[in-house]
């Protein structure tokens, strides 16, 4: 015989969460709205631009040449900001295996040591990535689908990976902070 099932509502990945266990923010020094507001913003840019480009393709038999160089710029903008957002809330990826189990302390050092080495690997990224911009400036490239500086999309990576960096710093800071209230 089967056991019945649990009473309830099941939650999947495409059901909201019940008000009762509803995820909140933790309080962060800088507003967490801003990744949320450039995701939309983002998000908004490149539905208007794949939707113009579909209405003159089915119109015109031709499409916009800019509208694919600049919809892969900003799918990537995206992915660097919803990465900000990730690691400002805690919700990067990891092995829940060792970072759920062990005592507290271990969970906290765990959780820090996950943070410095997120905000070294960023703050590198941004180190060399301006040396990067700087040689796309110095030698005037041009991006290869409309010829426009290439420095205008990569002036991007070393500002949102430095965002991240310093995201990663603060989320350093709060598990430190509120583990030692916990601990009161």
């Amino acid at each position: 015989m089967s056991s019945s099932p649990e009473s309830g509502p099941v939650l999947d990945a495409a059901s909201p969460l019940p008000p009762e266990i509803e995820a909140t923010d933790e309080q962060a020094r800088v507003p967490l709205a801003i990744e949320d507001w450039a995701t939309v913003v983002i998000m908004g840019l490149l539905a208007c631009i794949t939707f113009a480009n579909v209405l003159v393709r089915y119109f015109t038999d031709s499409s916009f040449a800019w509208t694919e160089e600049f919809s892969v710029f900003l799918m990537i903008l995206l992915a660097m900001v919803a990465g900000s957002a990730a690691v400002a809330r805690d919700r990067h990826i990891r092995i829940e295996y060792f970072s759920e189990s062990g005592s507290m302390a271990r969970r906290k050092r765990l959780s820090q040591f996950g943070a410095v080495l997120v905000a070294a690997l960023f703050f590198l990224m941004a180190g060399l990535s301006v040396r990067m911009v700087w040689d796309d400036y110095k030698f005037d490239e041009t991006s290869p689908g409309i010829g426009v500086p290439q420095w205008w999309y990569s002036i991007w990576l070393p500002i949102v990976s430095t965002a991240i960096a310093l995201r990663a710093c603060g989320l350093f800071v709060r598990r430190g902070r509120r583990d030692d209230r916990d601990a009161e």
